[in-house]
């Protein structure tokens, strides 16, 4: 890292490139984001201490940055922790952890709160600015529990952002949208357990794997033919685990997937619907079915007055390209903080050939300056304007 005495932006946008890198090669996954907690206390350590204060929550951090008259105060979230993908990228500042990589852009979103942070210590701005640096937002969850905690209770923020990278966007663009942005989301776990045996005798057993594959099958109506063909939806099975060798019959299988709504009420009828089509399987391949609906995250909804009035403010600053997003399946656990506080979030161009979660992930490091000059801008203008 060079020096933090360099609080321009064009002096800082060198620096902020090293800690995107630096961040790039220590990828960790959910709550056990302990290396990157402690590169993350050295930067700021480095800064001047009058004006932020720190505290740790699990694998994350709350830091504020005192304003110099507050009336307000404004949060700024990131998420820290990466995916279990080997990286496949070949830059020299690829991950240094086996099977681990910052390949959703969580060293960007690091980064750039860095850089704001960094900026509004040497500039302080008339209101506090509170900066949450979230863990395990790729799994099991980080928001809600990082939202209920009493660290969070003390500063409460009026208002809150964020951002999250876009690969199909070029460097320069925003996008958003009020209302809906990302989807409800759940995880998905089935098992069946039958009785094995052998190939050459199928009828002194239960076949696990037709069971699952019925399963399957059927699970596919769900969207087809149980939901409002204009209420969208997504049934997905990603994996799917049965037998240990060909002339066995498998005893077990396990089914995993994930379901997406655009709506609470609709992620309810999912799942009852997958209970009534498990329970029907139960009956006809006489086998027992065990749900676990996992870990589930609630729509990012988007405050309409005050994503509207960011999108018009920086459609004027001629700086940035905004564009109105549509609404994506994804998730994104900044929905549990949009639920108690006023705020919004928006998609980030980075311009990347591969997207989200791909292991040649190359995010284009200009979007860096242009998200905190953005960024930057608009807290100014939010205090400077109430």
């Amino acid at each position: 890292m060079s020096d933090l005495r360099e609080t321009t932006l064009n002096q800082l946008k060198e620096a902020l490139i090293q800690v995107r890198r630096d961040l790039h090669k220590i990828p960790e996954l959910g709550f056990q984001e302990w290396q990157t907690q402690a590169y993350l206390l050295h930067y700021l350590s480095r800064l001047p201490q009058e004006r932020i204060e720190v505290k740790k929550w699990e694998t994350g951090l709350f830091v504020l940055v005192k304003g110099t008259h507050p009336r307000k105060r404004y949060a700024y979230r990131t998420d820290i922790d990466g995916l279990p993908i080997e990286e496949e990228t070949g830059f020299p500042f690829r991950s240094t952890h086996p099977n681990r990589m910052h390949a959703c852009g969580h060293d960007l979103h690091m980064t750039i709160a860095l850089g704001l942070l960094t900026y509004f210590v040497h500039h302080p701005l008339t209101d506090d600015l509170l900066f949450l640096f979230q863990p395990a937002e790729e799994g099991p969850g980080g928001a809600y529990p990082m939202r209920e905690s009493e660290e969070m209770k003390k500063w409460w923020p009026d208002e809150i952002v964020a951002l999250h990278i876009a690969p199909e966007y070029p460097v320069g663009t925003i996008a958003t949208r009020p209302g809906i942005l990302f989807a409800n989301t759940s995880e998905l776990f089935i098992t069946l357990n039958g009785l094995g045996g052998h190939a050459a005798y199928p009828h002194h057993t239960k076949d696990m794997i037709v069971a699952a594959s019925q399963l399957v099958t059927a699970l596919q109506t769900i969207v087809s033919r149980s939901m409002n063909p204009l209420d969208s939806a997504v049934v997905t099975i990603g994996k799917l685990e049965a037998g240990t060798r060909q002339n066995i019959i498998a005893e077990k299988a396990r089914l995993e997937g994930t379901i997406r709504t655009l709506s609470q009420t609709s992620m309810e009828k999912v799942r009852n619907r997958i209970i009534q089509l498990v329970k029907g399987i139960e009956v006809a391949f006489e086998c027992k079915g065990e749900i676990d609906f996992g870990s589930s995250y609630t729509q990012v909804f988007n405050h309409s007055p005050l994503t509207e009035t960011f999108m018009a403010w920086a459609g004027e600053l001629g700086d940035v390209d905004v564009v109105e997003a549509n609404v994506a399946m994804t998730g994104e656990d900044f929905g549990y903080f949009l639920e108690k506080i006023p705020g919004f979030m928006f998609w980030l161009g980075v311009d990347s050939p591969y997207g989200l979660h791909h292991s040649r992930l190359n995010p284009n490091e200009e979007a860096i300056q242009v998200a905190v000059r953005l960024l930057i801008r608009y807290f100014q203008w939010k205090t400077s304007s109430r």
